[in-house]
């Protein structure tokens, strides 16, 4: 591909069939070598065209037009817009109108649940236990859970349940022993040492001795005990770690500025190295049973895969797949060496734009925190409406020739606090299910699921347009650091907040969408894991493969999307169509950079989590010799437990501060991009990329001359 380097350009906006723009003037015109796609011929004077001047006609069979023009050159252009207006206004209006049905919602759910019902028992009178009048008798304790077995209770099968007609409550301490009966207006009473409480309830003193030893090892309340003491005498050092992993994350951002080139050739010639190590080692090992004679013909089919491993055959495969990509990799390396320095480039420069603004290194703490007031919302909506509705009872009795029992059916509701004989029993029977509200509790739960999925999304579409703006502001100043706005960050998320929320509402709807299809798919997956239907079973693994692929497509599209709404403030669809056709126009350069930074983002991952995980091991199991009492490790019960905090704390800030410079890369890629296009290094057109690019690419800004 040959450049074009002209003193005067009137215009560049060929359409992507060719890499050369006509130029009109006193300048000569170089073009790239002729294609089949690309039709030659001479402008005729008459025309306007000078003499031994060609230009580039499309084929009309030319594919790449599907990629469009390229951009124009605007004068007035300086990086993100300011004059813009409200994009996808219809799409922001539904989504205001789902934040207000989802708030309904959520009121409802408050005014009819009780999530009471999960966390405190209840015993047969529908008093609550652990709370109220009965603050100190957190238990309920049942007896004779044989007659709960509704094989053995006819009564209870006939009604469809669970339900255990038997009293529930107990109106003294027993001391040995059990009494059965216990009418159900008894008080609630604390329980003996000797009753062990499991999940709100206690066991019978009748229990068998081995029933006994599995509560006992299924004791919750002991295990939360110890947990809560070693949070509790390690939370500092906890909190001292999560610290050193956000200064190795921070620090890991800022010297890639000085150690970018050498780090990525490092971590290739590392890949390299472990493939020739691998092809070094099925050669070995296909060598010394080939001599030891071990073929497959000797084993046949088998299930037993380990097996295999003892053929010669098996090592002589791996090590053909192994040397073709070894192959492959290194063609790669040689054919994209330059745009592997591009990529190294793109992301010192996005070193140092967050060495210009450090603020948004922070900003993921507000998606976090977005996140985690929508996670709450969500949890304690489903938690109301699961618990809404109030409980009945139905009568139960067991002998109904009995005195002033002989109207009593069986069917009928009751009032636990009433018993209009002696021998009835009042029995919990099932939740009340009338009533608008109580019919609808399967629809307002997949309301609340698609909230939450839609205003996750719409969180992290916030976070991301925000700070392409503010990273693309650090792009097109033309003298940096002078240039770059003084509250870059702020201005952005003003500016998102204002005009597009409309778009990031619209993408983060169609992802949403995409999503509840793959969860109806893994539910689906789950219920029909019992089946033989083999058809059955890959339709449904191709369905989710292909829907994964999907989302996928969907999140690279839209981070790109965003990316353009942030820096020209249109709409969504055409922000998506313009990004994907700049992208698609530079595929290769797309797939490489994307490649490298992902491969920099895992080592520093690894870098991160490895070695806040390593040190704490090595501090909490008492391996590290510390004279000072001090600095000592603290006593746990479960040394294990800080160091799984500190390694997942670890890995979520390492992916809080790498998803802000991953966003600064890909944002500064579409601009370089962009700067491609719309300018061509003249003195009416410089381009704007660091001179470390412009060297790579044999470009530079021509000066004004000096009258």
């Amino acid at each position: 591909m040959t450049d074009l380097t002209p003193t005067h350009l009137d215009s560049c906006n060929a359409p992507s069939w060719g890499d050369s723009c006509f130029l009109r003037g006193q300048d000569t015109w170089i073009q790239s070598p002729p294609s089949p796609r690309n039709v030659q011929h001479t402008l005729p004077q008459s025309q306007g065209g000078n003499p031994g001047v060609r230009a580039l006609t499309p084929s009309p069979h030319d594919p790449s037009l599907s990629t469009g023009e390229q951009c124009k050159y605007d004068p007035s252009f300086r990086g993100p817009i300011q004059k813009r207006s409200c994009t996808d206004v219809i799409c922001c209006a539904l989504f205001l109108v789902f934040l207000a049905g989802y708030m309904v919602v959520g009121i409802l759910a408050w005014l009819y649940g009780d999530p009471r019902q999960v966390v405190y028992p209840r015993n047969s009178t529908g008093a609550y236990c652990g709370i109220g009048g009965n603050k100190d008798k957190p238990f309920v304790l049942y007896f004779d859970l044989l007659q709960c077995v509704t094989s053995v209770n006819i009564l209870a099968a006939a009604m469809n349940g669970l339900q255990c007609p038997t009293p529930q409550v107990q109106p003294s301490c027993p001391d040995s022993g059990s009494g059965r009966g216990a009418g159900p207006s008894a008080p609630l009473v604390p329980l003996t040492p000797h009753q062990q409480p499991l999940a709100g309830s206690a066991l019978p003193p009748e229990f068998t001795s081995p029933h006994r030893q599995i509560v006992k090892s299924l004791n919750a309340q002991d295990i939360g005990t110890k947990i809560f003491e070693d949070f509790a005498s390690s939370w500092n050092w906890i909190l001292i770690g999560l610290l050193i992993a956000m200064l190795l994350s921070l620090l890991f951002l800022l010297l890639l500025r000085l150690v970018a080139g050498p780090l990525v050739w490092v971590l290739i010639l590392g890949v390299l190295a472990v493939g020739a190590y691998g092809i070094y080692h099925c050669w070995c090992e296909y060598s010394s049973l080939r001599t030891a004679g071990a073929s497959i013909k000797d084993v046949g089919f088998t299930t037993n895969l380990s097996v295999y491993s003892n053929v010669q055959e098996t090592w002589l495969v791996a090590l053909i797949v192994l040397a073709v990509v070894e192959g492959i990799l290194l063609l790669l390396l040689i054919f994209l060496r330059k745009r592997i320095l591009i990529a190294i480039a793109l992301i010192k420069e996005a070193s140092r734009a967050i060495a210009y603004m450090m603020s948004t290194l922070f900003y993921p703490l507000v998606t976090f925190l977005l996140l985690i007031i929508c996670v709450a919302y969500w949890a304690m909506t489903a938690l109301y409406l699961a618990t809404s509705g109030t409980p009945t009872y139905r009568v139960t009795s067991s002998n109904s020739s009995a005195p002033g029992c002989s109207s009593i059916s069986g069917n009928e509701t009751c009032n636990p606090m009433y018993q209009p004989c002696e021998v009835v029993g009042c029995t919990f029977y099932a939740y009340n299910t009338e009533g608008l509200f109580q019919r609808n509790l399967f629809n307002l739960q997949v309301y609340n699921v698609v909230g939450l999925l839609w205003v996750a999304n719409f969180a992290l579409a916030l976070g991301q347009c925000v700070l392409a703006g503010a990273f693309a502001s650090f792009y097109w100043a033309r003298e940096k650091p002078r240039d770059i706005p003084a509250c870059a960050l702020i201005s952005s998320f003003l500016r998102t907040l204002r005009y597009h929320v409309g778009s990031l509402a619209f993408g983060a709807l169609i992802l949403t969408i995409v999503q509840l299809i793959r969860i109806i798919l893994e539910y689906l997956d789950h219920k029909l894991k019992g089946a033989q239907n083999p058809f059955t079973r890959c339709l449904l693994c191709c369905l989710k493969c292909c829907f994964w692929c999907l989302e996928k497509f969907i999140k690279f599209l839209n981070r790109n999307a965003y990316i353009m709404i942030a820096i020209y403030g249109k709409n969504f669809c055409t922000s998506a169509k313009n990004a994907f056709k700049l992208l698609m126009r530079n595929i290769i350069r797309v797939v490489v950079l994307d490649k490298v930074t992902d491969l920099l983002l895992l080592f520093g991952k690894l870098l991160v989590v490895g070695g806040v995980g390593v040190l704490a091991f090595f501090f909490f199991s008492g391996r590290i010799p510390i004279n000072d009492a001090r600095f000592r490790s603290p006593s746990l019960n479960y040394y294990w437990l800080p160091i799984l905090v500190l390694v997942v704390g670890a890995y979520l800030i390492a992916q809080g501060f790498f998803s802000v410079y991953s966003m600064c890369v890909d944002t500064l890629f579409l601009c370089f991009l962009e700067d491609l296009e719309r300018n061509d290094g003249s003195v009416e057109k410089p381009y704007y990329m660091p001179t470390s690019l412009m060297r790579l690419l044999n470009k530079k800004n021509q000066k004004a001359e000096k009258k």
